[in-house]
């Protein structure tokens, strides 16, 4: 007779929860007071329904649990000899089977490895805080289509078993000849962060549903249990805000035995109901976190020494951090090695990563898939061209398989963690080994067994995985195939900075021991030749055979979120406003009178500029010229007229308004009948010409303007955006004039001043510099900018005395600015005045932390009120950057210490909860000094701020401010070296990718150009400098003729800051597209904002040709030519299109 051990544990380990009380009493009580199987079955209760039952373990005697795997020698389900005759008997737990119910041996292959059986998993991070257990609610309502399981099939039952425990087993219930059973069955089990069943347990385990069928007793039988067919139900929904959840969750039969045949396709199901009383996570929690699944397919290219021997187990591991100083350990055991053949299918379904069961198709995790793709699309190694040979070969032949996804739910903290974790290595290690599986009668692990478990690892390897992309944008997932090296300590540490094996070093979180993995006292003999051979050869063996390994690392929602398209497509919609309609034109008699005027006034200032050319300009002066003289002048200057052409193209110039005149005024359009009326007709017109020449050259002498003048339609603040652009394209001669013009629009604006001071600063010279410094000074003596920049500019000259003089009386005109503190001490310290320095620079440190406590104060007040705060930082001191077009405001006492921090969220990596970034006096003081393009004293503050290594090392500003100043110098090695730096601490600010990108730009890659500014605009926080990414983007898709997405980022750019090259961008993306009245529409905005740009008028002229409108051709050529259009391409362009139309050149 064979004796098989109850589901329950006799003893229990500090880390199972002992058994529920009550429910072995209800087990005790309902068999007899542990009688053995032999007896009278318990009678079933006498009402209808369900029996509730609540705990950790089953009640029922037979022991139908899932998991156990068989034993390595016999390939039979485990069991354990009857405990000695006449020893105590354990109230049900150690109940012994009697010979005829032997067959109830087989339902041991449901069982769960030794080591999970109580639920534990391998080091585990700490689920998100729940203060109580909140129970799980179960319940079965019905059966559906159970008689495509057995068509002959009378009675049933369920049992309900959850992380390798039994739940409960309902009452026998009658088949329905329509195939429904109505179990009503309720149970279940509580979840708690200390418990078996934590949150990390219920987002990777389903809740395993048996079907038993039931055979009455007959005579000299017993009743008969067998299981028919498994359900699984994912509790994920659970986590997801879900609080009851029902589902028809679809039956998988058990393979037929021999004697029996059962249906395979089975089309039966369980109507389940999953309730909680309570949410297991909040809204907040939950949005904060995040869902990681990680999903093994295979390995590839395997060692041929891999065999398919049952002693051996092929496992892989990684770890994930989580919050606090926890890690997560993800295992991945019970790899099947298949023979070289046909390809793994696509798409194949995921399994749940639970021990063996009964029906394997149970193990599939409903929708969802493994779906494969193109090489070139995935994310890891051997992607190239050159590799699909190689990988077309390697999944044909001998490979190990999982097909295994493992999931874990991330609090906001572990969110964080993973963050800085990929932020600071970018490389993971995941291990892979080949361990051996302990034979079952070997007995328990000795000390010395756990002393050598090292030389248990079998081809201990690694891969590495590119946790880069993770960061960018909108990225939630990555797949791909990674090599396998052998595992050294070195390369592990130099690429992962890990060091310490999971195999080797954490073992014991994993439990393997308890698995009878990775010990057994074989190892305490030496090992023999073939053992000796297989260690050595395992070192090299992983290269040699190229293996790889197939992973998915997703995400439920990205780390970095990217910008919705609706976003983007609501903003294109919005981009140009509506404009008020053009006043009508003035049509008739007074509009050709008025063009007549216009022409006379152009005709007579061009024949005094001929009498000046001739005769000069001093002898106006001189008084009265006598008759003869008036006229020899007269008789020269018509003879150069007439010699030169001049008077023929003055004639010509008068000639079209003339005729305006004779059909607008006169009416005139028809030949004349006699000569007489034609005559009459010219005298006529003679005298009314000559009348109103000489009302319009009176007009000219006497001062009087026909029309002033229109104003320009840019104001100040496109002014400086102007200037600024032209600055970027290195046209310092255009962006000189912007800013003089906006000086001229308002002398008394001290921001226009600066402007044009701190541009000469960097471009110009010293001199000219401070000539606009102390112009803003005499505007405004209290502006504490003004007295900071003559300083700055009196050093720059060497001016010292002067310097100090003004450092000083900017401290004594604000003695709460940071800035004038920090910049007096860096004065001081070229001066070699190290005391006065220090005690500058103590006093800004002293001003500093008394703003950072005021902040912290008001912060906390606004919470506490419920209200969302209002920082002072964002209230910043008012710096010269040309943004606005007010002057400087008088008392910035309050809010001069803020501009420092106006940029210091950027340097700070995003987290559910960011802290504020470190701040130092040096890096405030950067911010204002770049700004002004003081790049001496930016080396100085950032010698200090190197010095002071708040966290250890240079900040994320640090590096930015220092790779601004290389790229300003043109020093583009030191540039680059810098912004890899600032990637390395912070890759996600878009700040970094966008100066990364001028870097390329500058250095014509405009490869790598495009890529930084696509990731830059993909970001959901825009960048500092975003119209520049724009403008060269957008001139990169137009050199690439992608004019569909240069016309998208041409329009972004004017929503953002239109320009006259933001408008000429669209316009020429539209032009190339064929767009011809968006085009022209885009053009004519770009020439209402700068008539002076030559490109915008030849594409004008290329706009005219195109529509036969010569007139117009011709002018906007004239200008194209006289403004000096530089693109000698598009000169060309407009020269085959005159020759091929025939008009638009005057001179041919």
């Amino acid at each position: 007779m064979v004796a098989i051990q109850h589901r329950l544990p006799t003893r229990h380990s500090p880390e199972e929860p002992p058994p529920h009380r009550g429910l072995l009493r209800a087990a005790h009580s309902q068999h007899g007071g542990g009688r053995g199987l032999t007896g009278t079955p318990p009678a079933r209760a006498a009402r209808p329904g369900s029996r509730e039952v609540s705990g950790s373990c089953g009640s029922d005697p037979v022991a139908v649990v899932t998991g156990r795997e068989p034993s390595a020698e016999s390939g039979k389900p485990q069991v354990r000899a009857p405990p000695p005759h006449g020893a105590p008997r354990a109230p049900v737990r150690n109940c012994r089977i009697p010979p005829e119910r032997e067959d109830l041996q087989n339902l041991r292959a449901m069982e769960v490895p030794a080591g999970l059986a109580s639920g534990k998993e391998p080091a585990a991070a700490a689920p998100p805080s729940v203060s109580l257990p909140i129970p799980v609610q179960i319940t079965v309502v019905s059966g559906e289509n159970l008689k495509t399981l057995k068509s002959n099939m009378l009675f049933s039952m369920v049992r309900v078993e959850y992380n390798g425990a039994v739940l409960g087993d309902s009452s026998k219930t009658h088949v329905m000849p329509d195939g429904t059973a109505e179990y009503d069955f309720s149970t279940s089990f509580e979840c708690s962060p200390d418990g078996p069943n934590s949150l990390d347990v219920l987002v990777q385990k389903p809740l395993l549903l048996t079907v038993l069928e039931v055979v009455p007793k007959e005579k000299k039988k017993p009743e008969k249990i067998t299981p028919l067919a498994q359900a699984v139900v994912d509790l994920l929904p659970l986590l997801q805000g879900v609080r009851s959840l029902k589902v028809l969750a679809p039956l998988y039969a058990v393979p037929a035995s021999p004697s029996e045949m059962l249906h395979p396709e089975a089309t039966s199901g369980l109507e389940v109901t999953v309730s909680t009383k309570e949410l297991l996570l909040s809204a907040s929690q939950f949005s904060s976190g995040n869902l990681l699944s990680i999903t093994l397919e295979a390995a590839y290219s395997i060692p041929d020494a891999f065999t398919t021997d049952a002693q051996q187990n092929y496992m892989v591991c990684l770890q994930m951090p989580a919050a606090g100083e926890k890690e997560l350990l993800l295992l991945f055991k019970n790899g099947i090695l298949k023979a070289g053949g046909e390809k793994e299918p696509l798409p194949r379904p995921k399994n749940w990563p639970i021990g063996p069961i009964l029906a394997p198709g149970a193990l599939k995790i409903p929708d969802s898939f493994i779906v494969g793709g193109r090489y070139e699309d995935e994310d890891g190694e051997l992607t190239k061209g050159e590799d699909r040979e190689f990988r077309m070969q390697a999944e044909s032949t001998k490979r190990i398989v999982w097909d295994m996804e493992r999931r874990c739910f991330l609090d906001a903290a572990a969110v964080a963690v993973l963050q800085k974790r990929i932020a600071e290595c970018r490389y993971w290690p995941v291990e892979l080994c080949r361990m051996t599986v302990a034979s079952a009668g070997k007995g328990k692990v000795t000390k010395m067994d756990k002393g050598d478990e090292d030389k248990q690892i079998a081809f201990h390897g690694v891969a590495y995985i590119n946790m880069a992309p993770l960061l960018c944008p909108g990225v939630k997932q990555i797949r791909g195939a990674f090599r396998v090296f052998n595992y050294e300590d070195s390369e592990v540490f130099e690429k992962t900075k890990i060091q310490h094996s999971i195999f080797r070093d954490l073992r014991s979180q994993l439990s393997l021991v308890k698995e009878g993995l990775g010990s057994s006292p074989v190892s305490k003999t030496a090992p023999n030749k073939t053992q000796k051979e297989e260690k050595d050869s395992s070192t090299t063996q992983y290269s040699e055979a190229g293996t790889f390994l197939m992973m998915e690392i997703k995400l439920d929602r990205p780390l970095v979120p990217k910008r919705l398209r609706e976003e983007l497509m609501r903003r294109v919609k919005e981009l140009i406003p509506p404009r008020p309609a053009l006043p009508p034109p003035t049509e008739g008699a007074k509009k050709v009178v008025e063009d007549y005027h216009k022409r006379v006034t152009s005709v007579a200032i061009a024949i005094l500029g001929e009498y000046h050319k001739l005769f000069g300009k001093q002898q106006a002066d001189q008084g009265l010229i006598d008759h003869e003289t008036l006229e020899e002048q007269k008789r020269q200057l018509n003879y150069e007229l007439n010699t030169s052409g001049k008077y023929f193209a003055f004639k010509e110039q008068l000639k079209y308004s003339v005729v305006k005149i004779v059909r607008e005024k006169y009416l005139k359009t028809t030949a004349f009948e006699t000569k007489e009326q034609l005559q009459a007709f010219l005298s006529e017109l003679y005298v009314y010409l000559v009348d109103h020449m000489h009302i319009a050259l009176n007009k000219l002498l006497s001062g009087e303007d026909v029309s002033p003048a229109p104003p320009s339609c840019a104001t100040k603040k496109q002014l400086w955006l102007f200037a600024r652009e032209a600055e970027a394209n290195k046209d310092l001669k255009l962006a000189s004039l912007f800013y003089k013009q906006r000086i001229a629009r308002d002398q008394h604006s001290v921001e226009s001043w600066l402007d044009y001071g701190a541009f000469c600063l960097l471009y110009e010279d010293a001199t000219k510099a401070q000539e606009c410094f102390q112009q803003a000074v005499c505007l405004d003596p209290q502006n504490i900018h003004s007295v900071l920049l003559c300083g700055i500019a009196a050093v720059k000259l060497q001016h010292y005395e002067e310097a100090e003089i003004f450092f000083e009386d900017a401290c004594c005109l604000e003695p709460s600015s940071i800035i004038a503190w920090t910049l007096s001490g860096l004065f001081y310290e070229t001066q070699n005045n190290y005391i006065q320095a220090e005690r500058n620079f103590r006093e800004a440190t002293k001003l500093l932390r008394a703003q950072l406590e005021e902040e912290e104060r008001i912060l906390e007040a606004a919470e506490g009120e419920g209200k969302k705060p209002s920082s002072p930082s964002t209230d910043t001191e008012k710096i010269p950057d040309g943004s606005g077009d007010e002057s400087p405001v008088e008392d910035v006492t309050s809010k001069e210490e803020a501009t420092a921090v106006q940029q210091a969220p950027e340097a700070s990596c995003p987290a559910p909860a960011p802290q504020p970034p470190p701040c130092t006096i040096f890096m405030k003081t950067v911010e204002f000094l770049i700004k002004v393009n003081a790049i001496r004293f930016v080396h100085k503050a950032l010698a200090h701020e190197l010095l002071l290594s708040l966290q250890g090392g240079p900040t994320f500003a640090y590096y930015m401010a220092l790779a601004w100043t290389y790229m300003m110098q043109e020093d583009f090695p030191r540039c680059e070296e810098c912004l890899g730096e600032a990637i390395q601490i912070d890759p996600v600010n878009p700040n970094v990718w966008a100066q990364k990108g001028h870097l390329c730009y500058l250095q014509k890659d405009f490869v790598n150009a495009k890529e930084c500014y696509e990731r830059v605009i993909s970001f959901v926080e825009d960048a500092v400098d975003l119209h520049f990414v724009y403008l060269r983007l957008g001139s990169i898709y137009l050199e690439e003729k992608e004019y569909g997405r240069a016309k998208h980022i041409y329009l972004l750019a004017c929503d953002n800051s239109a320009s006259c090259l933001t408008w000429l961008g669209v316009g020429i993306a539209c032009y190339r597209l064929q767009e011809m009245l968006e085009a022209e529409d885009a053009l004519s905005e770009a020439n209402a904002l700068n008539n002076t740009n030559a490109e915008v008028w030849g594409y004008l002229a290329l706009i005219c040709l195109q529509g036969g409108r010569q007139l117009e051709a011709e002018q906007c050529y004239k200008y194209t030519v006289k403004l000096g259009l530089q693109n000698e391409a598009l000169l060309q362009e407009i020269r085959a299109a005159q020759r091929r139309f025939g008009f638009g050149d005057p001179s041919l």
